[in-house]
């Protein structure tokens, strides 16, 4: 039987974006493995996660003998831990043996692996620094511990909390383009044209009224709600994670854009690359601190090395998590205005007792109509391509 060629590995395993580290170092070498794997062993998902949790282990104990050349050998064992991590999420992917079980495994066994290594590392460190100077009192090394750790905590947590709101608003607009659609078909003229003329047991329509403010409104909706490919929903996906019940995608950061017009174009550029935007994120922490902290010790052999790498890749890290945490804000006002345009529509074509109410709510009537086509005409193109509510995904 043919095993799998290195053009199916790729279009099965790799993501639509990535780290940038993952993109130009690990990819081209995890696509390798994964092949060799697959096609050559019976070697598990879970099985490989349970190797890298191992050499994450062995990458600790190298870290708490704090020694140059154990910090060294740490170093390379956590790269290795780290490639044998990316490969059991492919691998999973490419023979569809994704599971719950395996991507609670691949949590836990990421956090755990930061946890140990950073009492390690820093530990180490504080029990070299005093042999070296007794009269010193590295404490800070304790600190700089605990700060790996919560700003690690930090990122996953808040990656895992803006999924959870972003897939509520996508959510909740598939449900109002749903409304939308069935108040249209109910407000549709009858056969009965002097029925309809009349008012009598239905409602007037005109071009300017209820009905054209839904059609509009639908086609906003339409416009910033469209279905994920195959190839989008598999990649977006956590290694090992079954997939969720399919939702519309949803690009609510329009008001972000206007604020930052370049950023467009950085994404464009990223995104031709397969590069996220997020540029320093958890991975890229993580290699900083327990990669080029370690080896620059090694190499140069001062240990406050450490924690100023470890200090820099940390304020980057919270900067791009505040960016994050500010287009999400920027994405529920957006969310807000379209929400409150489709349910004025919706409210305001709701069913009528009769013409003589129609008649004494007339003037109510015309205002909130045209305080609903209003806020549609708002969210039409400005350029052809964009609308104030439907932005291209960030």
């Amino acid at each position: 039987m043919p095993g799998f060629t290195l053009d199916e590995v790729r279009e099965r395993t790799l993501k639509e974006r990535d780290s940038w580290l993952t993109v130009s170092l690990v990819d081209p070498v995890a696509v390798r493995l994964v092949r060799l794997v697959a096609n050559r062993t019976s070697i598990t998902p879970n099985q490989l996660t349970v190797v890298a949790l191992f050499l994450g282990l062995g990458a600790a104990v190298c870290f708490a003998l704090g020694y140059r050349q154990f910090l060294a050998l740490g170093a390379v064992l956590y790269i290795l831990c780290f490639l044998v991590d990316c490969v059991d999420g492919k691998l999973a992917r490419l023979t569809g043996s994704e599971s719950l079980f395996g991507s609670w495994m691949d949590y836990v066994s990421d956090r755990f692996r930061v946890l140990v290594c950073a009492v390690a590392l820093m530990g180490g460190q504080y029990v070299v620094s005093e042999e070296v100077a007794p009269d010193s009192n590295p404490v800070w090394f304790v600190w700089l511990a605990l700060a790996v750790v919560f700003l690690d905590m930090l990122r996953y947590l808040n990656a895992l909390q803006v999924y959870k709101v972003r897939r509520e608003m996508r959510s909740h607009l598939a449900a109002a383009l749903e409304r939308a659609r069935a108040t249209l078909s109910m407000l549709e003229p009858e056969d009965d044209d002097t029925a309809s003329a009349t008012g009598g047991g239905g409602r007037t329509m005109s071009d300017g009224g209820e009905q054209a403010v839904l059609r509009h409104g639908i086609g906003v909706l339409e416009q910033i709600l469209h279905s994920q490919n195959e190839r989008e929903a598999r990649n977006h996906r956590t290694a090992g994670k079954q997939p969720d019940l399919t939702l519309p995608k949803v690009d609510l950061h329009q008001e972000f854009r206007s604020r930052f017009p370049w950023y467009q174009r950085f994404w464009s550029a990223l995104n031709a690359r397969r590069i996220r935007t997020h540029l320093v994120g958890g991975i890229e922490f993580q290699l900083a601190v327990f990669v080029v902290a370690p080896l620059a010790v090694a190499v140069l052999g001062a240990t406050s090395l450490i924690g100023w790498i470890t200090a820099a890749a940390g304020v980057l890290l919270l900067a791009f998590e505040i960016a994050i945490i500010y287009k999400l804000w920027l994405s529920t006002r957006d969310f807000f205005r379209v929400v409150d345009g489709i349910d004025g529509a919706l409210r305001f074509s709701g069913p009528s007792d009769g013409a003589e109410e129609s008649r004494d709510s007339g003037s109510d009537s015309d205002s909130g109509s045209q305080t609903t086509l209003r806020q549609w005409r708002e969210a039409e193109p400005h350029d052809g391509t964009r609308h104030r509510t439907a932005p291209d995904p960030g």
